[in-house]
């Protein structure tokens, strides 16, 4: 879809990866841009409408599609990370992490979805993670609700076809944002990732591999776990 005159929604956008992408879509000449936030007052990107939503809260999606019922693209960025795992973990931060990467998605796309058909078609975006494809003790809480979104982007993008609605995913390793300011190691641009995942959408692409850690592990999926797990041959 082109990306000049289109008008964009875009969750947790006050800061981090959304920011990055409100930013890239003003640039772009998008018609309008909907910066979504839990409090709007934290949006202090100049171009954009802020607009109160909070993707674990059905009523706010709700206003927030009454709000903005024009629509063409719909960018599912808004996450946490509670750093829970799966046995030691509380229950609460799992399914916080559950509630927001996945129900949370499905939600708000399933209230935009009508939108989208009635303005054209249009696209939606979903931020996913090279987590999405591996896990470790650490982030087991997180792997686990981007896994289920994974499968969700999968399942929208067939569900989303006759309406003529791409649904896009992009995956992505570290990030040099606020969620990931505790890894050590290299960590991408969130202002690069934006823009690549603006230029597949633009493409019509199914789905953008960021990093060269996503592409390692998008590949490993293909070979014995214990590629993926060492420690499983100990």
């Amino acid at each position: 879809m082109e990306i000049k005159g289109a008008v964009a929604l875009v969750t947790g956008a006050n800061r981090g990866l959304g920011r990055q992408f409100a930013a890239a879509l003003v640039e772009r000449g998008a018609a309008k841009v909907y910066a979504a936030a839990r409090n709007p007052e934290s949006v202090d990107l100049p171009g954009v409408i802020p607009l109160q939503l909070d993707v674990t809260d059905p009523e706010s999606i709700r206003a927030a599609a009454a709000v903005a019922g024009d629509v063409t693209l719909l960018v599912n960025n808004a996450g946490s990370s509670t750093g829970a795992s799966a046995l030691g973990g509380s229950l609460e931060d799992i399914r916080l992490e559950m509630d927001t990467h996945y129900f949370g998605t499905l939600a708000v796309t399933r209230e935009f979805a009508p939108i989208l058909e009635r303005n054209g078609g249009g696209a939606v975006l979903n931020v996913l993670s090279v987590l999405s494809w591996f896990t470790s003790p650490q982030v087991a809480a997180y792997s686990a609700a981007k896994s289920a979104a994974w499968s969700l982007t999968n399942a929208l993008r067939l569900e989303l076809a006759p309406q003529k609605t791409r649904v896009t995913a992009l995956h992505v390793g570290y990030m040099d944002t606020d969620m990931a300011k505790h890894v050590d190691g290299p960590k991408v641009d969130p202002a690069f990732a934006a823009g690549l995942g603006i230029d597949a959408v633009e493409q019509g692409r199914f789905e953008v591999l960021v990093d060269d850690l996503s592409r390692n592990v998008r590949a490993g999926l293909a070979g014995d776990l214990t590629g993926l797990y060492p420690s499983l041959t100990a």
